[in-house]
């Protein structure tokens, strides 16, 4: 039977050794009072200690003193597990200096192994991950030098196939943000912008005989809706209320409260930048390959679309007509509507429907998608691309291994270089005012996020756009297949590359 308590109270039952999973998704959805909580707790008497978290998508603030960071900081964390850390801004950092064990796993695969263990089963099997930076037979999953557990995924073949199976430790706390808790103790998320892990989570805890701690906005007499309970009372252990915060309205169209139509989506979207933007990727560059990648929809598109310069695509299927023909989806479980961006990626507005995070992988992982646009820092000759390694700094591989693994068209939007790189276009016309200093086209990747040799295998349309051409995975490697008008081919693009590629219509396009 659960307890209502304050967040002190709640933290107390979390023991030394604890294997704690969050909810959170990035930024969204985070007990912030709980952390806060376990935050005193640790500070004044040193306990709980030698803690492990576990989570699919991150759960920081994008602010260095809340929220967890403060715990992780002054040791009370030995290992994290965790698809991105993005909005983790000490904790990032304080990887790469080797403070504590960290592990990154693809989002969609941690997701799916807390769901084997709400299931009673060790671990999941999973072809995302074969090829790519996290399989053992490459460099696995650990981050820094001391994390070098390699129970975490292991390779196998089993009936002729290849897997990599991915298993977490027993989780035995969950820390979840909720909206409203019913005098059953059911746990309704009506306010909340993603369920996320949430049931799966309550569910792994509680048959590893753990306990399970709720932060919700409100206590409730009349019961939930049952369709509109995530947890069950009979899974939770506490309760604490904390009143939110008012919030700008611009917040509640992330909610599902009240329909948005489509007509309305870049309203609200603009209303939520002002307060939630964390970087601007507007320049001349980002507007061409905008523009072009979005030439590759289709009506009737079920379509992911990354962070950074990939949301230009958004922009111009709204232009060309295309963004009410197609179904957007959000790593997070939303299906339908406008995906929000900045400190709220993982939230959807005018969403059609939002479901459990696992359902949503299943779908990636099945090749459901018909077309995704992702980000990337690097990509080689043969055509694999680096999108969660840069020298000194880190965020993490999310989603991307997940939604590029199957995608029958995979669309990644980059610049040529960067750091200091100038382009201008008029009238139709691209010019390279200045080249920048660090190339992202490279012989050989630092890590590898994307595999072309899977890619390959898997029959996947892959092309690579950039601001003044574009690219497709050869039979080989790259295949310049694509020159914007004012570009010289030769001067641009040839010269500037470390290696030799394959040259579609050479004639046609040195011709330019």
């Amino acid at each position: 039977m659960y307890k209502i308590m304050t967040a002190d109270e709640a933290i107390t039952l979390i023991e030394d050794g604890s294997v704690i999973a969050l909810n959170s998704f990035l930024g969204i959805d985070n007990p912030v009072e709980l952390h806060e909580a376990l935050y005193r707790r640790y500070h004044a008497t040193g306990s709980p200690k030698h803690l492990t978290a576990v989570s699919s998508a991150g759960f920081g603030v994008w602010d260095e003193n809340r929220a967890a960071e403060g715990y992780i900081r002054e040791g009370a964390v030995d290992r994290i597990i965790c698809g991105h850390f993005g909005a983790m801004y000490s904790t990032k950092k304080l990887v790469l200096e080797d403070r504590f064990e960290a592990y990154n796993l693809p989002l969609g695969c941690i997701s799916h192994a807390i769901r084997a263990q709400a299931g009673g089963l060790p671990g999941a099997l999973s072809k995302v991950g074969l090829d790519i930076f996290v399989d053992p037979r490459m460099e696995g999953p650990g981050i820094n030098r001391i994390s070098t557990d390699d129970s975490l995924v292991k390779y196998v073949e089993l009936d002729g196939e290849e897997f990599l199976y991915y298993k977490l430790p027993k989780l035995t706390v969950a820390l979840i943000k909720g909206t409203c808790a019913d005098r059953k103790g059911n746990i309704s998320f009506d306010d909340m912008f993603t369920a996320g892990d949430a049931l799966s989570i309550c569910q792994a805890v509680k048959a590893n005989g753990g306990i399970v701690i709720v932060q919700v906005d409100r206590l409730v007499v009349r019961p939930s809706r049952p369709h509109s309970t995530i947890i069950p009372g009979c899974l939770v252990d506490a309760i604490v209320e904390i009143h939110p915060q008012p919030r700008h309205a611009a917040y509640e169209s992330l909610t599902g409260s009240f329909e948005i139509p489509f007509t309305q989506w870049q309203d609200w979207a603009e209303m939520l930048d002002e307060r939630t933007k964390t970087k601007s990727v507007a320049s001349a560059s980002a507007s061409i390959i905008g523009r072009r990648a979005a030439q590759e929809l289709r009506p009737d598109d079920i379509v992911n679309i990354g962070v950074g310069i990939p949301e230009t695509v958004t922009e111009y299927a709204r232009q060309n007509g295309m963004l009410d023909k197609i179904t957007l989806t959000v790593e997070s479980g939303g299906v339908g509507g406008f995906p929000a961006s900045g400190k709220v990626f993982g939230a959807v507005i005018g969403a059609d429907s939002i479901y459990d995070m696992a359902n949503q992988f299943d779908l990636y992982n099945n090749g459901g998608l018909d077309i995704c646009f992702m980000g990337g820092m690097e990509v080689d000759r043969y055509g694999n691309v680096n999108a969660h390694n840069s020298p000194g700094s880190f965020a993490g591989v999310g989603g991307f291994a997940n939604i590029t693994a199957r995608t029958a068209t995979v669309v990644f939007c980059l610049t040529f270089n960067t750091k200091g790189l100038t382009v201008e276009e008029k009238d139709g016309y691209v010019t390279i005012r200045q080249e920048g200093q660090i190339s992202k086209f490279v012989d050989h990747v630092r890590s590898i996020s994307f595999s072309a040799k899977r890619a390959r295998e898997n029959g996947q349309r892959v092309i690579y756009v950039t601001e003044r051409c574009v690219f497709e995975l050869g039979a080989s490697g790259l295949k310049l297949i694509e020159v914007y008008p004012g570009i010289d081919p030769r001067r641009d693009i040839l010269k500037q590359l470390p290696f030799a590629v394959e040259i579609a219509t050479e004639d046609a396009i040195l011709n330019l």
